[in-house]
């Protein structure tokens, strides 16, 4: 034999008793294991801090024993986790197939809340682009219809109640920016929008002292009387309206509904007690 086969054959045997010393993969110890051992290794992982490496796991489960009573377990755990760890995309699917696999199980709620969660723990991200907030608002109310007797539905209606009027912030945050910078139609606009789709929320008397402000910068006298007298009627003691009405008496005007459009047709709703 020479000397080039017998170094050959050496690295070949080497090689061979390497592998064999590494002892098994991960992925065979988990095909040796059972679903429930599987599933706790992996709250192991999770009561240890490590979500990530606990989500795989129980998506491990669910892959080796998909038919199991197991991977069910798993695959909403496994959505827990992705959330826990942040990662709402796949905290987000995880829970969709869930409810697409098991919609009538007892877990369903949760699911469904952990989705419409995927979408509400961004809101504070998203800057300007609001479009993640009406998508948590449009999961939350599915909590909130579909399953009204769940622990999660009182839960998902003051995260509504939030998301809403975060809406509106954005709209008010907007809005003073052209007030601002002398854009007076566009924000008035904005304005409108939290009067009219953002009523029930916390902003509405700033946005009437605005409207006031903006109004009266464009010298529609009888918006800004109008918008007053709404606000006065409504938030009377609010330190908006007293701004309003200063506004207004600094130019020899009342809160008073004035004219035709939209705002005196807001008062009169008011009037009859339907706004509010």
């Amino acid at each position: 034999m020479t000397v080039g086969k017998t170094i050959l054959l050496s690295v070949a045997l080497m090689s061979i008793l390497s592998a064999c010393s590494q002892g098994p993969t991960d992925a065979e110890v988990l095909q040796s294991l059972g679903p429930q051992e599987i599933f706790q290794r992996a709250e192991v992982q999770l009561a240890s801090d490590d979500p990530e490496e606990a989500a795989r796991l129980f998506n491990e489960v669910e892959r080796l024993y998909p038919y199991s009573d197991w991977a069910k377990r798993a695959l909403i755990m496994a959505a827990f986790s992705y959330h826990t760890d942040g990662d709402y995309e796949n905290s987000r699917a995880a829970a969709q197939r869930f409810i697409d696999f098991y919609p009538a199980d007892e877990d369903a709620a949760y699911a469904q809340y952990l989705l419409a969660l995927s979408y509400y723990d961004q809101i504070d991200q998203v800057g300007r682009d609001q479009g993640l907030t009406f998508q948590a608002l449009q999961a939350l109310r599915t909590v909130i219809e579909r399953y009204p007797g769940s622990e999660y539905a009182r839960s998902s209606i003051l995260k509504f109640d939030l998301a809403f009027d975060h809406l509106a912030a954005k709209e008010m945050e907007i809005g003073r920016y052209y007030l601002k910078r002398g854009h007076y139609p566009a924000a008035i606009n904005r304005f409108r929008a939290v009067v009219q789709d953002f009523e029930t929320t916390s902003h509405t008397p700033e946005a009437l002292m605005r409207l006031v402000e903006a109004y009266l910068s464009l010298g529609l006298r009888d918006e800004a009387q109008t918008a007053g007298a709404i606000l006065g009627y409504n938030f009377q003691s609010s330190p908006f309206y007293d701004d309003a009405f200063k506004q207004l008496t600094g130019q020899g005007l009342d809160a008073a509904p004035r004219g035709t459009g939209w705002l005196v047709d807001i008062y009169r709703r008011t009037i009859r007690g339907a706004w509010l």
